[in-house]
């Protein structure tokens, strides 16, 4: 799997890590159990430094999408408490369905939209 980060964004590098690293997983190109590369390997590729790294697999570690291993370093391994995600994933909704419902957005838009993006996944 290839990591982008856009330094230019105002989004957090660790948050771009996250986020593509999820990515990863929703697509098939990292699957349960592979290994994702150590915290001074993924930085040195990446050119990032290693904190920002550590923070990343921290926050995907307390997420449930990966563990850490001692011997195997970060291994995707899905936490499948979906009350909790579906949950989380309502919260999140709320916000982001409020700020398009503010610009006109409609709900057949927004459920196109995520019927497309949905579809990217399989």
């Amino acid at each position: 799997m290839l990591i982008e980060i856009d330094f230019n964004s105002d989004e957090a590098i660790y948050v771009q890590l996250q986020n593509q690293i999820i990515m990863g997983i929703a697509m098939n190109l990292i699957r349960e159990g592979d290994s994702l590369p150590s915290v001074r390997q993924l930085a040195d590729t990446v050119g990032i430094n290693m904190h920002t790294v550590n923070k990343a697999y921290a926050i995907l570690k307390q997420e449930g999408f990966i563990q850490l291993d001692r011997r195997r370093g970060a291994v995707i391994a899905i936490d499948m408490d979906k009350a909790r995600a579906l949950l989380e994933m309502r919260e999140q909704l709320q916000v982001l369905l409020a700020r398009g419902r503010c610009k006109n957005i409609s709900k057949e838009e927004v459920h196109a939209l995520v019927d497309e993006i949905y579809e990217e996944y399989r």
